[in-house]
């Protein structure tokens, strides 16, 4: 089935993950299992540490608590597959199993864009509580309804041959690259999708950036300057556009892989770092959790 493509329907495939780079495997192979146990347990500490000092109880901090939830959802959609993948020699998954991957992987991917500009907007007005409510909700039905699109359009498409998959999980410029069937349709409406989630997303956020800058100019500390600006957005959008708004160029290169990693590994990891534990309110309830812990001990 790898050799070249035959009528044969492909009901597996093989995953290479980082073979090209076989110096880097050992690399990989021991900081892989930090990054991800790192990107989870920083996720998760803001969304419990919300949850249980009612000080943090506003608009922000509830969006900060849904993307560290999602952050930590979506990393666990690859990370866990990429890990185990790491002791086997034949990296088989199944069809279904690639799909269902492609589905989750996709859904929180457009939620996270959609929340990601919803934050953006909701630091520019200050909006009431009902309102902030159904934002999120949005984020999470639109997102789903964009990658159900993606998924019914995915089962349409035949696999003949190859079945050898040149990345780490089930991504959508390779499994294009593969399909036997006439892929034009799904690289316009991948096109389309990602002008929508991508760019518009971008277009809501440097708006809302701008009216925010134009609020803060007379701000003088660097600190005031650097809350204004994300420099994860720009990481997870510039690569999602640079991988997605042509699915069906250079779908094996190793420059799509590694930064199929800036956005699927490293931003979930950074994002609680820039949102959430820097922030001083943040650190203010850790201390005092941890002096009521302490003093529980002792």
């Amino acid at each position: 089935m790898a050799g070249g493509r035959n009528s044969t329907t492909i009901t597996e495939f093989i995953l290479l993950g980082f073979s090209e780079f076989p110096q880097l495997t050992a690399v990989l192979f021991s900081i892989f299992p930090g990054i991800y146990l790192a990107t989870v347990s920083w996720n998760l500490g803001p969304i419990v540490l919300i949850r249980m000092d009612s000080r943090l109880h506003t608009p922000m901090y509830f969006f900060l608590s849904n993307l560290s939830l999602l952050d930590t959802c979506y990393v666990s959609t690859i990370a866990p597959r990429t890990l185990s993948d790491f002791f086997r020699k034949h990296k088989l998954i199944s069809f279904l199993g690639c799909a269902v991957q492609y589905l989750l992987f996709s859904r929180l991917g457009l939620t996270e864009c959609c929340l990601l500009a919803a934050m953006a907007y909701a630091r520019y007005v200050a909006i009431c509580s009902p309102l902030l409510y159904t934002m999120v909700a949005g984020s999470c039905i639109t997102g789903f309804l964009g990658s159900f699109v993606q998924l019914c359009a995915l089962l349409q498409l035949r696999f003949c041959g190859p079945n050898i998959i040149n990345h780490f999980f089930c991504d959508l410029p390779q499994l294009l690259a593969l399909s036997c069937s006439d892929t034009l349709f799904f690289q316009v409406m991948t096109s389309v999708l990602t002008v929508i989630f991508g760019l518009m997303s971008v277009l809501v956020i440097m708006i809302s950036y701008g009216y925010i800058v134009a609020t803060i100019v007379k701000i003088t500390s660097a600190e005031g300057r650097s809350k204004a600006f994300s420099t994860s957005v720009v990481l997870f959008f510039g690569s999602g556009i640079f991988l997605y708004m042509y699915p069906d160029s250079g779908g094996s290169s190793s420059q799509n892989k590694l930064a199929s990693v800036l956005y699927t590994v490293i931003i979930p990891m950074l994002n609680p770092l820039i949102y959430s534990l820097r922030n001083k309110e943040i650190k203010d309830a850790l201390n005092v959790w941890k002096k009521k812990l302490f003093s529980w001990c002792y």
